[in-house]
């Protein structure tokens, strides 16, 4: 069994405990490595060992988990940094995204809701909490003339998208899968699946956190 390594970051000693004691007795799959108490020192315990995920809450002294993010990134790009805080605030979400965190879950997840988004995070799935994926993605169902104008003018690319791609450009954005985009606009997955692929070869993108972080331009250009 592969077994993925885990670095909780976060200055609350008691949930950081918590949350590794959890982790330990529920999922044999991941492996918490180290505890941190701010993004700094957090970088220090990668120094021996880089982790697999890397669990950042966003406010801390010293090193806040945005920082942290851009130099894990930087310094690790085989790691995956998933945040976890009790903030939503759009200026967080969109450094965070921006500096390659591959998901912001609020921290009102069940322990078993958060297991479960490590392991699909594994597999390349891009974690965000609905609240924050409703926000990402606010302007781009607007169907204004002029916002669609702007939004065409400033980013060359969403134009070439039909009314249906850029349903379903918000829709991965937003963190649906194939089936659920499928269920969701009354069509075949299979047609998902088509439009899918015209989307990543008129945008050049390879996969789904490629399209978030489109989305994410948009949203706070």
């Amino acid at each position: 069994m592969t077994r993925s390594t885990v670095l909780i970051v976060d200055d609350q000693q008691l949930f950081a405990e918590s949350l590794r004691t959890f982790i330990t007795n529920y999922a044999d799959d991941l492996v918490v490595i180290g505890l941190a108490r701010n993004g700094r020192h957090a970088l220090e315990l990668a120094e021996s060992q880089p982790p697999d995920i890397v669990l950042m809450d966003v406010h801390m002294p010293e090193m806040n988990g945005v920082e942290a993010t851009r130099r894990f990134r930087d310094r690790y790009p085989q790691t995956k940094v998933l945040v976890l805080s009790t903030y939503d605030e759009d200026e967080y979400v969109r450094q965070a995204l921006t500096f390659g965190a591959s998901g912001y879950l609020l921290k009102d997840i069940s322990p078993t809701e958060l297991i479960a988004s490590l392991r699909a995070l594994q597999s390349g799935v891009l974690q965000i909490s609905p609240q924050i994926a409703a926000k990402l993605v606010q302007g781009l169902h607007d169907d204004s003339r002029d916002t669609m104008e702007r939004i065409a003018e400033e980013f060359e690319w969403f134009d070439s998208l039909t009314r249906r791609e850029r349903e379903i450009f918000a829709l991965i954005a937003t963190g649906y899968d194939n089936e659920q985009i499928a269920e969701r606009l009354g069509i075949v997955e299979q047609t998902v699946r088509n439009h899918v692929s015209i989307i990543y070869s008129k945008l050049n993108v390879h996969d789904r956190f490629q399209i978030i972080q489109l989305a994410n331009k948009i949203r706070y250009h």
